[in-house]
């Protein structure tokens, strides 16, 4: 009959206690480049929309000037008969 640590896997189908350890410390800086780099690109889309809202705000700002400008334009126009 065979006991049951001679059926359990293999000591050489299992990887060493060192060699474990220095795989789930790479994956552990792995995991924390990649938790970095999520928050940098989402620091960078928030500056990007900031960015796109402010864009916004100086066009409607650029369209009522412009209106303005018009509208002084034709009363100066209008006041001296051109």
């Amino acid at each position: 009959m065979v006991s049951g640590a001679a059926w359990a896997a293999p000591p050489s189908a299992t990887p060493s206690s060192p060699a474990l350890t220095g795989m789930n410390q790479r994956i552990a800086r792995h995991q924390a480049e990649v938790d970095h780099l999520q928050k940098d690109v989402g620091q960078q889309e928030t500056a990007s929309q900031q960015a796109a809202a402010r864009l916004q705000q100086q066009d409607r700002t650029i369209a009522e000037l412009r209106q303005q400008l018009k509208a002084t334009q034709q009363t100066k126009g209008s006041a001296t008969g051109h």
